[in-house]
């Protein structure tokens, strides 16, 4: 099986020694396509579909932190952070992203290429991998169906959004500024009750499912199965 990988890095060593390592490693099984900066890097997962994404973090124009973000509304392709950016405070925000790995520099390329290898099979060993589901609500990534008790249900697409995070980070408590920050950007200065009117047309659009959003006082929200 080949698989479609995507690397953006503006150090061009670096970018060098990993398509040379990948494809010594993985042959024509690994269709690695590189970007040298973030705007680059944001118009190829927007315009394309890959199996795994590994992004730098601080990059030319658009960073890696708004990359994840940008493939995040759009699927749950692994994505793995290579980065100097230690701090835990970094690692623990990429995470919250929805990163799958986070990767500190300098690092190994046998580690890289096993954690690839682990994820992409991860990816393509779950047969349900395009819907993702929580009790009565699931998610087509592909389709962008959205279930709630067997029907489908229509939702703007910020509602969307903010499921589908939920639903990356179900039974877990998911704080206003992580939702607030993946959604609308690290950026954002409005009212934070923003979110609190999207989450209402939200839980009336899943209708008795959406009683499974949890409102988590002075921290957040939970998406749980009752």
């Amino acid at each position: 099986m080949s698989y479609r990988l995507l690397l953006v890095e503006d150090d061009n060593s670096i970018r060098e020694t990993i398509e040379d390592y990948l494809r010594a490693k993985g042959g024509e099984d690994y269709n690695l396509t590189v970007a040298a900066n973030g705007d680059e890097g944001r118009f190829l997962i927007e315009s394309e579909e890959f199996d795994l994404l590994m992004l730098d973090i601080m990059l030319p124009g658009v960073d890696g932190f708004s990359l994840c973000r940008t493939a995040r509304r759009k699927s749950d392709v692994p994505i793995i952070f290579l980065t100097a950016r230690g701090r835990e405070d970094d690692i623990l925000y990429g995470y919250e992203l929805g990163c799958d790995d986070y990767i500190v520099k300098p690092f190994s390329l046998p580690q890289l290429f096993a954690k690839v290898k682990a994820l992409l099979s991860r990816a393509a060993g779950n047969i349900s991998g395009q819907v993702m589901t929580c009790g009565e609500i699931s998610l087509n990534t592909r389709t962008f169906q959205v279930f709630s008790g067997g029907r489908e249900v229509e939702l703007a697409p910020k509602e969307y959004e903010i499921l589908h995070f939920l639903l990356r980070h179900r039974q877990n408590v998911c704080t206003r500024e992580a939702i607030l920050v993946a959604l609308w950007g690290y950026e954002y200065e409005g009212d934070e009750r923003i979110l609190d009117n999207h989450m209402k047309k939200l839980r009336k659009a899943l209708g008795d499912a959406g009683k499974q959003i949890k409102t988590v006082i002075t921290k957040g929200y939970k998406l749980v199965e009752l």
